[in-house]
């Protein structure tokens, strides 16, 4: 396995937020003296059949963790997929049928071996345990947190000072990611900034439940084309990876110069060293920006659709 300086600064590559480094390091350091790779989880909600380059920030993390020798967890949410995530939100959103949920599940299961090595990516539904559990069992996870502290969390403060409604499954939300961690025994959980609450709601749950807190890593939320809003369809700013070739190449080449380095940072699988060696060349004017963007869109273009693809994408650009 790995030396733990040198798992450190690949994990923390394009990290918001990592609570706690200490913890990180114990778990690490236990990790290599036992053997036993540490247990890395993601959840994603199949919300929309398609992902963007926005969603693959932490399918990326995901990738470093597992070249890293751990194990990683691909958990798709569909049993909260069909409550719905109120993070971020002003109003309560409508829940997704368990026909739209399966069909969105089934096209990311798809997507996300294109990054992630699939004989070594467990990949879980939460409806295994969440159906099977009883009213009394779903009672006493409520009584495992107060009203007070879930109207901490931003969005459900704005919405009850502005008298709109929040319901009570909406509360429930961030305690079944919570109870993720707790039955998956997650070592290391991966969210974006906007989901800190329920992530370390993760922390809580697992520590109240008596097994050792998971460490909390946030990835920044990845601006669209636009070079100012998050990366969203609704937006039409966003790189889909099921777009053709061409698209996908075209639209990395039309992102600024200081978007194309954070880009790098968090998507481009250059080690740390050759990215700070490109961030130094584009500093001093050896390296020229155009040159590099072309050198990140074949990368990217090559992740989805292959070598030949990007080749004949970057020709066509041309």
């Amino acid at each position: 396995m790995i030396d733990i300086t040198a798992q450190l600064s690949m994990i923390k590559r394009g990290a918001v937020e990592l609570i706690s480094e200490d913890e990180l390091l114990e778990k690490l350091k236990k990790s290599i003296k036992t053997g036993k790779p540490l247990r890395i989880k993601a959840g994603f909600d199949p919300t929309a059949p398609d992902l963007h380059l926005g969603h693959t920030v932490l399918i990326q993390k995901l990738k470093q963790f597992q070249e890293l020798g751990h194990h990683i967890i691909f958990l798709i949410g569909d049993f909260t997929g069909m409550i719905g995530d109120p993070t971020g939100r002003s109003e309560t959103r409508k829940p997704l049928t368990r026909e739209e949920v399966f069909k969105n599940a089934e096209t990311y299961k798809k997507q996300i071996f294109k990054m992630l090595n699939p004989e070594k990516t467990q990949i879980v539904f939460n409806s295994e345990w969440f159906a099977n559990m009883n009213v009394l069992e779903v009672v006493k996870l409520g009584s495992m947190q107060t009203v007070a502290r879930m109207l901490e969390r931003e969005d459900f403060k704005k919405r009850f000072h502005n008298q709109q409604d929040i319901t009570i499954l909406e509360f429930y939300y961030p305690l079944f990611q919570a109870y993720d961690s707790v039955y998956l025994k997650a070592d290391v959980e991966l969210g974006g900034t906007d989901q800190l609450f329920n992530l370390l709601m993760g922390r809580t749950l697992q520590k109240k439940m008596g097994q050792e807190p998971q460490v909390v890593i946030t990835m920044p939320l990845l601006e669209g084309t636009d070079g100012v809003q998050k990366m969203s369809k609704s937006l039409g700013n966003y790189i889909g990876i099921t777009e053709s070739p061409g698209e996908i190449f075209g639209k990395i080449m039309s992102v600024s110069d200081d978007l194309m380095v954070k880009y790098y940072e968090i998507l481009s699988s250059l080690s740390n060293t050759e990215l700070e060696e490109l961030k130094q060349g584009l500093k001093n004017g050896t390296a020229h920006p155009r040159d590099a963007k072309v050198r990140l869109a074949k990368e990217i273009t090559t992740r989805f659709h292959g070598t030949d693809a990007a080749i004949k994408a970057a020709s066509e650009f041309e």
